[in-house]
């Protein structure tokens, strides 16, 4: 059904779940590395694998992160909470089954207040609690057509990431966005992000999965309130993906209601390029997963001494610091408001930090190469040109090196991986030509080719001047001096600019 029909016959509730992996050296349980990308199964050890009498030891530091996290959501911090263990068989968990929290979470009962774009002020979001768990292995599937398990000839395990600390944030069902459940969603998970880097608690790479976002959504007929059977679309793993699931889902649960059908409540894997979900498994309950007290780890009972230690200790709120940066920038509401729904403040920050000014830096980001985002449909921080590059760029704009047009063609060198901008300048011949005699050439040949328009230009007519410039940009391929070539026009013809 189509996504504004499908909103005017119903009421979408969300749910998000945000899966943070935490930054720490050595595992959850275990002394074993967290780095990314070793080689299969060398980051593994007893505990990891669950071997009998291996026994696992809580992680201080992913504790100590999970607290900050809390805090930072405004959650309450559990003066004593332990785990359990969550049974279920996944080839990918050797133990059968995952140290995680159940109903004593390290944090809950909390709240972040999220811009979105359209609304006047901020929306509140509710945490219903932050709990700490453990990551999963890695299956790859080999032989299939897409890579999954259906049609594979064989799977591989990697069980480096088995063990990884993890923090699950999950929100209360999110109510009356209607249209902008998409928009919502996205900006929560954003916040969330920036929060997080702030915290120094997690990478945040969605593209290498330490943030992920598992999208619950439900559907109630328009006006009726309440909550509808809902699905749980897994690990979408971009914010663009995760506006797009929402969507799909609205639409997709739409069109089986309307047709008089009912809601299978079942987890959904999200596919990236048609930007819909596909079934995955049957969604269990809590009474499912057989919880029970994990016997092999000690309660943790966080002192409170500790704890506000760390609240002392949290760093500036990203929020708070977006508005500092808009008084030092001297952008409008709507600026900002434009920035942060671009998802681009921490690119026009470093951009600036780099040498640029704030304009010049707001200007690329949110126009040119935002432009060039939607054109590859990916997210302004996947695009191949740093910060760094971008304010190299500028500041040969401002050292008279480029003009607009030059620059926008080392951009797409760069982006094209020709290297850096001061090398696709070279190769590709880019620079703004300054020698005034090679200009005056040009100028002659084009007020000798337009005697009527210098008669206009030497009778006061200064805008006439434009068509003069435009040859001469066109003689030399757009890499004059617009501004230089219009003061030798008017000295050659003795007119007073």
């Amino acid at each position: 059904m189509d996504y504004d029909a499908a909103i005017e016959k119903f009421d979408p509730a969300l749910g998000l779940e945000v899966h943070v992996e935490l930054s720490t050296q050595t595992k959850m349980f275990c002394g074993c590395p967290t780095v990314f990308g070793g080689d299969p199964n060398t980051h593994v050890c007893p505990v990891c694998l669950a071997l009998p009498g291996a026994m696992p030891v809580v992680n201080r530091t992913a504790v100590e992160s999970a607290i900050k996290i809390g805090l930072a959501l405004n959650c309450r911090i559990a003066e004593w909470c332990r785990f359990a263990r969550k049974n279920y068989f996944y080839p990918d968990m050797p133990k059968n089954f995952q140290t995680s929290q159940y109903d004593e979470p390290i944090a809950f009962d909390g709240w972040i207040d999220v811009e979105v774009e359209g609304y006047d002020a901020p929306v509140r979001i509710e945490i219903e609690r932050a709990h700490m768990e453990e990551d999963t292995g890695k299956s790859l599937h080999v032989g299939g057509s897409a890579g999954r398990i259906h049609g594979a000839e064989y799977s591989l395990l990697d069980y480096n990431r088995a063990g990884v600390p993890l923090v699950e944030i999950v929100t209360r069902p999110i109510m009356g966005t209607r249209e902008n459940a998409p928009a919502v969603a996205r900006a929560y998970v954003a916040a969330l992000r920036d929060l997080l880097r702030a915290l120094d608690v997690s990478d945040v790479r969605m593209d290498q999965g330490s943030l992920r976002c598992d999208v619950n959504l439900s559907l109630a007929p328009a006006g009726e309130g309440g909550l509808g059977t809902r699905t749980e679309t897994k690990n979408v793993n971009s914010l663009r993906s995760v506006d797009r699931a929402v969507r799909h889902e609205i639409s997709r649960q739409a069109s089986i209601l309307a047709d008089g059908g009912r809601i299978k409540q079942e987890t959904r894997h999200f596919e990236e390029a048609s930007g819909t979900t596909r079934p995955g498994r049957s969604k269990e309950t809590a009474e499912d997963y057989r919880y029970f007290p994990e016997p092999d780890l000690v309660p943790i009972a966080p002192d409170r001494d500790w704890v506000e230690e760390l609240r002392a200790g949290l760093p500036e709120m990203p929020w708070l610091r977006r508005a500092t940066l808009q008084t030092g920038w001297g952008f409008t509401d709507a600026e900002m408001r434009d920035l942060v729904a671009a998802d681009a403040v921490e690119l026009v920050e470093r951009t600036v930090a780099a040498g640029a000014s704030p304009a010049e830096a707001k200007g690329w980001w949110s126009s040119y190469l935002g432009a060039k985002a939607n054109e590859a449909g990916v997210a302004l921080t996947e695009l191949a040109i740093t910060p760094l590059q971008v304010a190299a760029i500028c500041a040969m704009v401002g050292a008279g090196t480029l003009n607009t047009k030059l620059a926008r063609q080392v951009v797409d060198g760069v982006l094209a991986g020709e290297g850096e901008p001061d090398a696709v300048v070279a190769a590709r011949g880019l620079a703004v030509v300054s020698d005034d005699s090679a200009l005056q050439v040009a100028i002659d040949a084009a007020l000798a080719a337009q005697p009527a328009v210098a008669d206009r230009i030497r009778g006061g007519n200064l805008q006439a001047v434009g068509a003069i410039i435009g040859a001469v940009m066109k003689a030399t391929k757009g890499q004059a001096d617009a501004a230089r070539v219009r003061a030798l026009v008017l000295k050659t013809l003795g007119v007073e600019g």
